[in-house]
């Protein structure tokens, strides 16, 4: 007997449940909307990954064409 067991995962924005299936299209998301609530923080740097800078203030400034 064969069990039809689906995984759910939480919704990083909302915490509502969210079936991880082909059919979800906005997993781990449940809308478009919380992924564009997502995206946004990524972009104003509410969430980071932790680490030191990658570059330094002075070369914030700099034409990287120059490289």
């Amino acid at each position: 007997m064969t069990a039809n067991i689906r995984t759910m995962v939480a919704c990083p924005t909302c915490r509502k449940p969210v079936a991880w299936i082909a059919a979800e299209t906005f997993k781990p998301f449940c809308s478009e909307r919380c992924k564009l609530i997502d995206l946004g923080d990524w972009a104003t740097e509410a969430h980071k990954i932790p680490g030191p800078p990658l570059l330094d203030e002075d070369d914030e400034n700099s034409d990287f064409e120059s490289y």
